[in-house]
C-alpha cells in the first residue's frame, strides 16, 4: 500500500519523528526528512534510508515556526517526489510554568511550532491530496490533547487544538479516501525525555530507575514507557487499507494515562 507513496514527516531528525520515517521508509514509503541537527549526521541519515529501505529520502531544514518555510516545504517535497500522500506532523516543542508567570514568547513559540505549523502544512498539501483522491494526514498530538496537567497551559492549549483540528479535516474530506486523525501518546521513551530523568535523578540525589519509576508513576499506570517505533507502525497501520475507516479520531497511546 505505501510503496513509492510519499511522506513529509516534519520533526524527523530525532525520537518520536525518525522512529516514525523509519517505520515508513521499511514500507517502501518515500521519505522527506525534516528538523535540526548536525548537516553530516542527517545527511549519513538519508544515505542509511535509501540503502537500507531502497527509497528516496529529501531533507527539508524548514523552520516550523515560519509559515513560508512550511509551505515551501510542501511545495519541495512536490516537486522532488511528484506527491505528497502521507503528512505526519510531529514537530512540536515544550515549556513549563504556572499560568500567571509565562512567558508571552513562550506561549507564541509553542502555539506556533505545536499548532499552527500543522495547519499550514495540512493547508498547503490538501489541495494536491484532493486532486491524486488518497491521503493519510496524521497528526501527533499526547496525553495532553485529551487531558490536561498543570504548569503546561501553551502546551496543552496547543495539543488540544491539534485535535480539533483533526477532527476537522476528517469531517470535511469524510467521503474521500484522505483520513486525518491525532496520535495522543504518553510518556515516550526519547532522548528529550531521558535528559529529564536524568535531571530529576541529580536534583534529587536518586537513582535513574527511581527517577524513572517516579516520573511514568505520576501519569503512566502501565509503568512503562511508549516506545517511539510502536508508535511507528500505528502510522504504518493508519496508512493501510485496514486503517481506511479511521478518520477523526483521537487515538491513545498511553499507559492507561487517560483511563485514570
Amino acid at each position: 500500500m505505501l510503496k513509492d507513496k510519499v511522506a513529509i514527516v516534519t520533526g524527523s531528525t530525532s525520537g518520536i519523528g525518525l522512529a516514525i520515517a523509519r517505520e515508513l521508509a521499511q514500507e517502501g514509503c518515500h521519505v522527506m526528512l525534516n528538523g535540526f541537527g548536525n548537516a553530516m549526521e542527517i545527511e549519513e541519515l538519508g544515505h542509511e534510508f535509501q540503502s537500507k529501505f531502497g527509497i528516496k529520502v529529501g531533507y527539508s531544514p524548514a523552520d516550523m515556526a515560519k509559515l513560508d518555510q512550511i509551505r515551501e516545504m510542501v511545495h519541495q517535497t512536490e516537486k522532488m517526489f511528484g506527491s505528497v500522500d502521507v503528512l505526519i506532523n510531529n514537530a512540536g516543542i515544550q515549556f513549563t510554568a504556572p499560568t500567571e508567570n509565562f512567558p508571552a514568547e513562550k506561549w507564541e513559540a509553542i502555539l506556533s511550532i505545536n499548532l499552527s505549523a500543522a495547519f499550514y502544512a495540512i493547508q498547503t498539501a490538501l489541495p494536491g491530496i484532493q486532486k491524486r483522491g488518497w491521503g493519510r494526514i496524521i497528526n501527533i498530538a499526547s496525553a495532553h490533547g485529551l487531558v490536561a496537567s498543570v504548569h503546561k497551559p501553551a502546551y496543552v492549549a496547543a495539543k488540544h487544538g491539534l485535535v480539533g483540528l483533526t477532527k476537522v479535516v476528517a469531517l470535511e474530506n469524510a467521503q474521500t479516501d484522505i483520513t486525518c486523525n491525532a496520535l495522543c501518546p504518553g510518556w515516550v521513551h526519547t532522548p528529550l525525555v531521558q535528559r529529564q530523568i536524568d535531571d530529576r535523578a541529580a536534583l534529587e540525589g536518586i537513582s535513574v530507575e527511581m527517577a524513572t519509576r517516579e516520573l511514568l508513576g505520576e501519569k503512566q499506570p502501565s509503568l512503562r514507557f511508549v516506545q517511539p517505533d510502536h508508535l511507528g507502525k500505528m502510522v504504518v497501520f493508519l496508512c493501510s487499507d485496514a486503517g481506511s475507516s479511521i478518520t477523526g479520531a483521537s487515538l491513545s497511546m498511553d499507559g492507561g494515562w487517560i483511563a485514570q
